[in-house]
């Protein structure tokens, strides 16, 4: 099965017979493939699209990539140019570039190719590759106006980030969609120390496939799924170095590096992005991003966040909306999964902000007054916010504070009184299900899925409050402050904030509209939280066997209006599989090696009212 992440690259950045535009592209455009040369003589595959009825010179739109420009050949064309279809209209010079070690260009490939601060004579990285690009095409492609654009999803979104660590002078206007900024820290394969198995496994297993020069073609992935069913397919897996063996995975040395460095290490912390944003300057920035983005919802608001605290008066805009990995830049956006929204979220975006983002910076046509620093997709309300930070400067912190009885207190400040402690049996032959949707990867619905399909089971813990008598919107990140035991010396703890629609909703389901949606418990966000990372991600630590413990942790933003009759619920849980790895209960210094007669059940407690009892904190916006 082909990766989401995979998918995207070839839906969105290779030749996609669907889109019908081929002629009119051929038709309007002249095609040069080309290798560019690298100040350490590497040569970088270059295609090129020149607008063939020029009245003056077009400024360049380029998206660097590890999923192949494709399709090669000076006579094969693409079927769409630009971050969406309309552009294929506009007067650009569009460039495609298979970035260093991938797929038709020379050189070795790293993964999230750390940026290098302080080169020696021959070192390159990204920022060096972007720059030789950029000196090249404005010598050697006639009736250029001078400036450049970059943007790109995803991979390709993170190599967007890359070019403002060290901007050219010709760059004026890059936007990072859906960027990886850190690979442990949230985005893709880690999150808080937990590893989401079926994404990093099925997506290294093709990607990862080794190549011994350029190459228009990889080999097969290394395995292929012998179950549909994913819960299955990973449980019988056991071990996760396992997979080395039943399943190939030691062909692929990626998956050895990941497998072999599972804390924040020397491996992992120079990949991160965000900490060499201290020279944006005046670039003007788009970071876009969707709320059920399961792949990289993490990085667009922390390269947003590093930006402006780096880079005073800067032109940086952030916007996210109700949209999975990549979705904005199709279809209409009214509707995700079972839940329909009021406003068309795709199409305001690309003709209100997307497209006059790029005329304006790069062609001098039309404004961009319009378009707020901020722009956050409400998606309980169906509204934009629109202002000038994030979060809203008037709002105000409120404590989710979880009670014995099953309720929460919304309150400024705790009660008196000392915790409670309730607790669940956790069985590592029998993980909560991360989704009610059989599948051997990721389901991107996950994120916002109803949980009723776990919500009876007596491993999973809920919190819930009366309908609301008014509507509550929460807003930024959700920070949460557990005080947990376990009888293991490790464990997971999931934290889930939901949305519960009222039994007498009348809102019917998107996609099957004979499905009410009355009590559905609407996921607005989920995260995992391993135990053992509770005071370094870099030097994990045992759990103290039944000894009540802090574990604090910081969930994404959310930008949600409950409204008026529906419920707040948080549920608690020790799996979410397979989504993400299972943990055994015991600390092992290396869970990914860990013996099949480490997986031990435990009895978890969580501690709740009072003043010291575990609660989530976020603001509310006034």
């Amino acid at each position: 099965m082909v990766s989401r992440r995979v998918l995207c690259g070839i839906l969105a950045l290779a030749s996609v017979s669907a889109f019908g535009q081929e002629n009119f592209i051929r038709d309007n455009f002249d095609k040069r493939e080309v290798r560019v040369p690298m100040r350490d003589g590497k040569t970088l595959f270059t295609s090129i699209y020149i607008p063939k009825k020029l009245t003056s010179p077009a400024p360049f739109l380029m998206m660097r990539t590890p999923y192949s420009c494709r399709p090669y050949g000076a006579d094969a064309y693409r079927g769409q140019l630009g971050p969406e279809a309309s552009f294929n209209q506009l007067p650009y010079i569009f460039v495609y570039q298979d970035v260093r070690g991938r797929y038709q260009s020379e050189g070795d490939f790293n993964w999230m190719n750390p940026y290098i601060p302080n080169k020696q004579a021959g070192q390159v990285d990204e920022s060096t590759d972007t720059r030789d690009t950029i000196d090249w095409l404005l010598k050697n492609v006639p009736n250029n106006n001078g400036r450049v654009g970059v943007y790109g999803t995803s991979f390709p979104g993170h190599y967007a980030a890359q070019t403002l660590i060290d901007p050219h002078p010709a760059l004026r206007a890059v936007s990072p969609q859906a960027p990886m900024d850190d690979n442990w820290m949230g985005d893709d394969m880690f999150h808080n120390g937990a590893f989401f198995l079926p994404h990093a496994m099925n997506f290294i297993s093709g990607f990862g496939v080794p190549r011994t020069g350029p190459t228009s073609q990889y080999g097969p992935r290394a395995f292929t799924h012998d179950n549909p069913d994913g819960y299955e397919f990973f449980l019988k897996l056991g071990p996760i170095a396992s997979s080395n063996e039943k399943y190939n995975m030691k062909t692929i040395d990626l998956w050895q590096k990941w497998i072999n460095h599972p804390n924040y290490d020397e491996y992992w912390q120079p990949q991160q992005v965000s900490q060499h944003l201290k020279k944006v300057g005046q670039v003007p920035v788009l970071i876009v991003g969707g709320w059920y983005d399961a792949e990289d919802l993490q990085g667009p608001l922390r390269i947003y966040r590093r930006i402006e605290e780096w880079n005073k008066n800067n032109r940086t805009h952030l916007v996210m909306g109700p949209w999975y990995h990549g979705s904005w830049n199709g279809g209409p956006g009214n509707a995700l999964w079972d839940i329909p929204f009021t406003v068309n979220t795709g199409e305001e975006y690309r003709t209100q902000i997307q497209r006059p983002f790029f005329d304006y910076y790069l062609r001098d046509v039309g404004n961009v007054n319009d378009i707020s620093e901020v722009t956050m997709f409400d998606t309980g309300a169906h509204r934009w916010f629109k202002g000038a930070e994030w979060p809203p400067k008037d709002s105000q912190p409120i404590n989710l504070m979880l009670q014995p009885d099953g309720s929460i207190n919304l309150v400024d400040k705790p009660a008196r009184g000392s915790a409670t402690p309730i607790e669940w049996l956790s069985d590592p032959a029998r993980p909560v299900p991360s989704s009610a949707t059989i599948s051997v990867g990721m389901p991107r619905e996950y994120l916002l899925e109803d949980q009723r399909f776990v919500w009876k089971r007596p491993d999973v813990v809920s919190f819930v409050t009366e309908p609301m008598n008014e509507d509550l919107t929460l807003v930024g990140p959700i920070s949460a402050a557990l005080s947990v035991s376990t009888s293991g010396t490790d464990s997971d703890f999931v934290v889930k904030l939901i949305d519960v629609f009222p039994y007498d909703s009348s809102v019917r389901s998107a996609r099957d509209g004979t499905k009410s949606l009355a009590g559905y418990q609407k996921l607005v966000r989920g995260e995992p939280m391993r135990a053992k990372f509770r005071n370094s991600w870099s030097k994990p630590e045992p759990m103290v066997a039944n000894e009540r413990t802090a574990v604090n942790f910081v969930l994404p933003d959310i930008c949600h209006t409950f409204k008026k009759g529906h419920r707040v619920m948080v549920q608690i849980q020790s799996s979410w599989f397979p989504i993400v790895d299972r943990n055994p209960q015991k600390f092992v210094e290396n869970i990914f090696f860990a013996k099949p007669e480490d997986f031990q059940k435990a009895t978890q407690r969580i501690f709740v009212g009072g003043a010291d009892g575990s609660r989530l904190s976020i603001r509310i916006a006034r």
